[in-house]
């Protein structure tokens, strides 16, 4: 039985679900209604009331469209659909009243607010606005919170539509945020005056119809209209968010979340968010030559010419880090496999078959998580791992899915049933019947690399990939590194992992890699951004540009290709990934057969076509592992410091000041109960 109605909209007639509010029904038909506490990915309050229209034939008052549904609509006389106003002269004059009550305390500071220029309560100002006020009380005010070292707060523009108390209470998963009062005491605030221990806070800052809350790090900046806007890829984790970076000049100033409903919604983690002055610091901006035990400052050609030098006649090896694009991890393959070389991508030391995408990506899709009614994750914590996906297992959770858990208990954020730490716990899952009722439901099991890692890790693939099959599960691989699911659909990996790779090579080649121990005796060319870890082992260092700097292609956790575009250059002398490779390859006498990163993308799709696939979800394909005895012991987690996983985050004081606020939590002793 269909749930179709039908309703006429400013003389339009549209035919929408029954279960859609008014407002809803006004988009369908391509009309705008004004709105300040509705949103559609949080549960309807109904209390700015600025979304009003008139009901033709209802009560003889403007009525709220975001909390009415179609289907309580009455229809005509005769049977004709429901008719909704939004231009009459009633929604006007309500509208304009709404406006003037929430401009009444309103302190009216547009010129120093770091909203203005983007604030939804300026824009219907416009439209509905007056230019004077009835009212000649003093304003009210309020204190301002201390939400942390992201969210500035000035409570006294807060309108109460608590949009950031709903995402916090129901997105993110915190009870920090209320409020309290009734009347004009009402306000928004934080329990006891916590600050906000979430890795998803920064959002309620686009969330804030108004200029109440405010990114602190971009404070008192830059102005919208001053920025250029460039729309990319994130690379902090393995999601690939979609984003925004506004650059000032040569300078990032923020990073925004883009809308994707199949991968991040609109949501954005707060390290993604507030990275960019990690950007800034630290950054490698000529290249070096250790001479004398110490790096000095060289040329491009000094630096070619003592590569050139090292690498004849010796063994070389090359490693891929975590934020390296594809096409570099490509031409640097080309490269060392030309000269008789190894690679490896997988730095991490994760048992990842090569060749096998339904076993080192896995079958589900990061949307299959929206309708699944059971989760089972092993060895994973997606609190730390993908802060954005967590919220989206969250979201399945509230929506009834069930959840369970093998490794230690943390804080999800969400109820889940715990069935074990270890792999004894994993294997009782395997060997359990299932029964058809189970089947049948929409399930999916999650595995992180935390558990991959160990020695067993192919073992562990395979019990989880005979998990998924019992089960009739999708399987999702969740990724730590925004470059290892590309690198694996190169082939850029050797049979034995990493551990084989760096066992006795005369050269190393370390494209960006900067967690890895290597030995004393090789020489070492190190290519990358910052001046972390990897560049001080290294003997020469080539400057590269960071991943808003260039255009390149970055493979999610599910599988999808996506592309980032430059939003500004480079710092210094430092080049594009793929254009150092080409230009050392000539010096090296083995050129690469392309001198445009066209050229470059022609060549890698040709090899690998479902790459050229932009932001499309191949079905993946693979035989299953065969069953090997797993090990003994609890299962680890990926990531120990949320905050500091690569070298931009490092080279960050924002996030080097949220680790320092996570250990304090971790840390800090309980009160005797």
């Amino acid at each position: 039985m269909t749930n179709l109605r039908k309703v006429i909209i400013d003389d339009n007639e549209v035919e929408v679900d029954g279960a859609m509010t008014v407002l809803q029904a006004c988009e369908v038909a391509g009309i705008e209604v004004p709105r300040f506490c509705y949103h559609e990915r949080l549960t309807i309050a109904g209390n700015c009331r600025m979304c009003l229209v008139e009901i033709v034939g209802g009560p003889p008052k403007p009525a709220a469209s975001c909390a009415m549904q179609v289907r309580d609509l009455r229809p005509g006389p005769e049977g004709q659909p429901p008719v909704v106003k939004t231009t009459s002269a009633m929604v006007k004059k309500a509208r304009e009243g709404v406006m003037e009550f929430l401009l009444i305390n309103h302190p009216l500071d547009c010129p120093i607010c770091d909203q203005g220029g983007e604030c939804d309560l300026q824009d219907q100002a416009m439209a509905y606005g007056v230019d004077f006020s009835r009212f000649r009380e003093p304003k009210r005010a309020t204190q301002d919170l201390d939400l942390g070292p992201l969210v500035g707060t000035q409570m006294t523009r807060c309108i109460s539509c608590t949009r950031c108390v709903r995402f916090t209470t129901e997105v993110a998963g915190i009870t920090q945020m209320g409020q309290t009062g009734r009347g004009e005491d009402a306000e928004i605030t934080s329990y006891l005056n916590q600050t906000l221990d979430s890795e998803l806070q920064g959002n309620i800052i686009d969330l804030c119809p108004v200029g109440a809350l405010t990114s602190k790090p971009y404070s008192f900046t830059a102005r919208p209209w001053e920025l250029k806007k460039t729309e990319t890829i994130d690379v902090m984790d393995a999601l690939g968010s979609n984003i925004r970076v506004d650059t000032k000049g040569r300078e990032v100033m923020r990073i925004m979340p883009r809308n994707h409903d199949g991968v991040n919604e609109e949501w954005l983690s707060d390290k993604s968010r507030f990275i960019w002055d990690g950007l800034r610091r630290q950054r490698l901006d000529r290249p070096y030559v250790r001479k004398g035990g110490k790096l000095k400052p060289a040329t491009w050609d000094e630096a070619f010419k003592a590569i050139a030098k090292a690498v004849k006649g010796k063994s070389v090896t090359a490693i891929a880090g975590d934020v390296a694009p594809v096409e570099a991890m490509f031409a640097l393959k080309e490269l060392v496999t030309g000269l008789g070389g190894n690679v490896e991508c997988r730095v991490d030391d994760a048992k990842l078959p090569a060749g096998n995408r339904a076993a080192y990506v896995g079958t589900a899709t990061i949307a299959d998580i929206d309708d699944a009614e059971m989760i089972q994750l092993i060895g994973t914590n997606p609190r730390a791992e993908a802060p954005v996906l967590n919220a989206r297992i969250r979201k399945a959770w509230i929506n009834g899915a069930t959840v369970g858990l093998v490794g230690d208990a943390i804080d999800l954020t969400y109820d889940y049933a715990h069935v074990g730490t270890d792999r004894a716990a994993l294997e009782g899952l395997v060997a359990k019947k299932i029964s058809a009722a189970t089947k049948k439901k929409k399930s999916i099991v999650i595995v992180g690399q935390g558990a991959l890692q160990g020695a067993d890790g192919d073992a562990v693939l395979a019990a989880v990939q005979q998990l998924a099959s019992n089960t009739d599960s999708k399987l999702l691989i969740l990724h730590t590194a925004a470059a290892r699911v590309g690198g694996m659909d190169i082939d850029f990996v050797t049979k034995g992992g990493i551990k084989t790779a760096l066992k006795s090579p005369d050269v190393v080649f370390n494209l960006g890699a900067d967690e890895v121990e290597i030995a004393d005796n090789p020489f070492v060319i190190y290519q990358g951004s910052h001046g972390d870890r990897g560049a001080h082992r290294a003997d020469v260092i080539l400057p590269a540009a960071a991943y808003t700097e260039e255009s390149g292609i970055f493979v999610n956790t599910e599988g999808r290709a996506q592309m980032t575009a430059r939003a500004g250059f480079a710092p210094g002398d430092a080049r594009e990934n793929w254009a150092i490779l080409r230009a050392l390859s000539a010096e090296l006498g083995a050129t690469l057969p392309y001198n445009s990163l066209a050229q470059l993308r022609a060549a890698l799709f040709a090899q690998y076509p479902h790459l050229g696939a932009i932001d499309m979800v191949p079905e993946n394909e693979g035989a299953a592992l065969k069953p090997k005895k797993l090990g003994k012991g609890a299962f680890k987690y990926a990531i120990s410091e949320h905050y500091l996983t690569n070298p931009i985050a490092r080279a960050s004081e924002v996030m080097a000041e949220l680790a320092r606020n996570a250990a304090e939590r971790k840390s800090a002793a309980l009160a005797a109960e």
